[in-house]
């Protein structure tokens, strides 16, 4: 079926931005769903699936030179039914189909491309491909050609092909039959991230460098236990030197999705919710840490970036900006000299040359843009820049304020890169850990606001009838059936807002959904959560993961979960299914513990020694809040605290945690009940003993 451009095709009906920017493509393209497939077994085509997203500068590229070239769109129209899925709608599609392009290729990426039987069975796949062969790369037109004569003269082939694929997806990874996994994962998992640290620049391995905030946090968990410098000296290189890099936006906040380069300069300048929101956590757990206010007001300025630029007016986050804007990489977020030289007097474009490196050549090449644009970063500590032009520290700091002031003005008349406005429970939820840990941390009512404000849309707008979730939702509309990352960190988020506010609803509604993976998405045969809900479309393969990539594994992330719930409650059968999800992988972790760092940091929980705190008391008592502001300053990742109210009949934290029933204010004072290690010392209302419990200095 031919299409007629500039006319709509099937997509311009879709929710997703990434599918509407193809709705005019003259592909004939179809969302994922019955009716394409019913199309391709009627017409005897192949299916053309192309997995992608909307802020993905290489899905834009393939989009201008095939997706919206007639010669292209006419032979694709011609050879195929052809599907476009925004992986980040559908990531079970994606996950199955990067699986095969993986085993096919030896390496995946996006945008993504698969050729499939009409039964959705695939036989076919690669990347990015050019409208013509060039340098060894097959072309969209050599590509269609040829698997239009395969289609016709070999199709058992390709469908044989196709039928081991589906059934290698279907087979998994065999359960491994040593259950145990020790304490000595953490040294190795350690031990491999030490030898792919960079020490001059930070980070690890080459580039392309990514951020990878989860690596981070299990660092300092290994610090916490072993008292390795090393571990703490490689978390705050490595975010000193991302502070520092091109890799943040200098003037209007927030992180791009990696760097480029070794060095953290270039970037490239897509900007990610989920990347704000991991690196918020990693820089406020260095905070607590390390005391270092630098790291507080990265994570300040992270959140200010977030709630100007991301939010939804449902309380919920956007999903990306994209990297381009007037279909050019990074044009706004570059300077030349000049530019800064008209927009400041000459004492602030002074202070900015020397802070940010500003030269008259530039630092960014690209034949897409001009002579002499510049990538911000900061070149010199503010301190010697002050120094160097004779200003006091004060100064410094005023005129830093006011450049950056005008350049943020300035900027915001530029045409600003495409934003990807749909709403993810998966991502949002990763964003309501953040800001519920800030604003705790910080002490810091605008963060728990916006935190409350997340939580209550993903429990209302994003809660199904049957108590599930919804993944996606934009413009008022919620859709597609949750997937195991969803709950995972929705219910990660809804547990640092609860010791955040010690409101009971989010700690309940943590616990609901918990019971609800565990019906719908827990292997009860192997151990392990499917990516996929049971209740939910039944996919080519219900898959497991485990590795923890950009983002961590919703697996990885609710052994934690369930680990934290079960000391919370003090339900064994919660610590049974972190148990039976963890063994479920064993023989994965062992191989190569530093894929599995969220994972090493469930065990360094699982691991302890564990501490519980009570504080019980009346909120706003000067002694109840101080017991509960130590509580929430010092860094111990393997602790939980409860608060039960004194002051109300049957509080509902009774019910969810049933050990706290007896637990009273002695002599109605603020009373702190601390168990470390599964044993528990007498209560105490005396502020020393306290605060010694909690910094492991208490005599016996």
């Amino acid at each position: 079926m031919s299409k007629l451009a500039g006319t709509y095709n099937r997509l311009q009906n879709e929710q997703s931005p990434y599918l509407r920017q193809h709705a005019k493509n003259p592909v004939n393209w179809y969302p994922w769903g019955e009716e394409a497939f019913t199309v391709a077994k009627a017409e005897d085509k192949p299916i053309f699936l192309s997995i992608g997203y909307s802020t993905c500068h290489w899905c834009h590229v393939m989009e201008r030179e095939s997706f919206e070239d007639e010669a292209v769109a006419s032979l694709m129209n011609e050879v195929f039914v052809s599907v476009k899925v925004d992986r980040e709608e559908r990531p079970d599609l994606d996950g199955i189909y990067m699986e095969v392009c993986q085993a096919m290729t030896g390496s995946g990426g996006w945008p993504l491309t698969v050729i499939l039987t009409p039964e959705q069975q695939p036989f076919y796949a690669g990347t990015y491909f050019p409208k013509n062969s060039s340098f060894g790369r097959v072309g969209m037109l050599e590509l269609i050609r040829k698997i239009q004569e395969l289609w016709k003269k070999h199709r058992d082939e390709l469908v044989t092909i196709a039928e081991k694929n589906t059934a290698a997806l279907r087979a998994g990874e065999p359960r491994s039959d040593q259950e145990d996994l020790d304490i000595t994962l953490l040294e190795q998992g350690f031990g491999q991230l030490a030898e792919a640290y960079d020490a001059e620049h930070g980070g690890f391995g080459f580039a392309p460098k990514f951020p990878t905030p989860h690596n981070l946090n299990f660092l300092l968990r290994y610090w916490k236990r072993s008292g390795a410098q090393r571990a703490l000296e490689m978390v705050e290189r490595t975010l000193n030197a991302m502070r520092d890099g091109g890799i943040y936006d200098q003037i209007g906040y927030g992180f791009h999705r990696y760097s480029t380069d070794e060095r953290w300069l270039v970037p490239h300048f897509e900007k990610m919710l989920y990347d704000q929101a991991l690196l918020i956590l990693a820089y406020l757990e260095s905070y607590q840490v390390t005391g270092n206010n630098s790291y507080r007001q990265t994570a300040e300025e992270v959140f200010t970036y977030l709630t100007t630029v991301l939010r939804d007016p449902s309380g919920g986050f956007y999903s990306a900006e994209d990297a381009d804007s007037e279909g050019v990489e990074g044009k706004f977020y570059l300077w030349t000299s000049q530019e800064v030289a008209a927009l400041l007097n000459p004492e602030e474009t002074a202070l900015i040359t020397a802070y940010f490196g500003l030269t008259a050549d530039g630092n960014f090449r690209s034949p897409e843009h001009e002579a002499g644009a510049n990538i911000l970063y900061r070149s010199a500590d503010l301190t010697i820049v002050a120094q160097q032009l004779g200003l006091d520290l004060e100064q410094a700091r005023e005129l830093l304020t006011s450049a950056r002031t005008k350049l943020y003005t300035n900027r915001e008349q530029r045409v600003h890169p495409f934003k990807d406005d749909k709403v993810l429970t998966d991502w949002n939820g990763l964003v309501l850990a953040a800001l519920a840990k800030g604003g705790r941390v910080l002490q810091a009512p605008r963060w728990v606001q916006a935190a409350t404000a997340v939580a209550d849309f993903l429990l209302t707008v994003m809660r199904r009838p049957d108590g599930g979730l919804w993944h996606r939702y934009r413009h008022g509309e919620a859709g597609i059936t949750a997937f195991l990352d969803d709950y995972a960190f929705l219910i990660w988020g809804l547990l640092e807002l609860y010791e955040t506010t010690f409101t009971t609803e989010y700690l309940a509604a943590a616990l609901e959904l918990a019971s609800y993976l565990r019906r719908h998405f827990f292997d009860q045969e192997q151990g392990g959560y499917f990516q996929t809900s049971s209740a939910g479309e039944q996919v080519l393969a219900r898959r497991k993961e485990l590795y923890d990539g950009a983002i961590p594994s919703g697996n990885s992330s609710m052994v934690l979960n369930l680990l934290r719930l079960a000391h919370i409650t003090g339900d064994p059968a919660l610590q049974q299914e972190a148990e039976r999800t963890s063994a479920a992988f064993a023989d994965r972790i062992r191989r190569s513990p530093v894929n599995y760092t969220q994972l090493l940091s469930a065990l360094d929980f699982a691991f302890g020694p564990t501490r519980e705190i009570v504080v019980v008391g009346r909120r706003g008592d000067a002694r109840t809040e101080r017991m509960l502001g130590k509580v929430a300053a010092s860094f111990n990742p393997r602790q939980i605290a409860l608060f039960r109210p004194v002051d109300v009949r049957n509080p509902e934290i009774t019910r969810l945690a049933p050990f706290t029933k007896e637990l009273t204010a002695i002599e109605g004072q603020a009373t702190a009940y601390v168990c470390q290690n599964y044993q528990c010392n007498l209560p105490t209302t005396d502020w020393d003993r306290f605060r010694q419990l909690l910094e492991g200095s208490a005599p016996d």
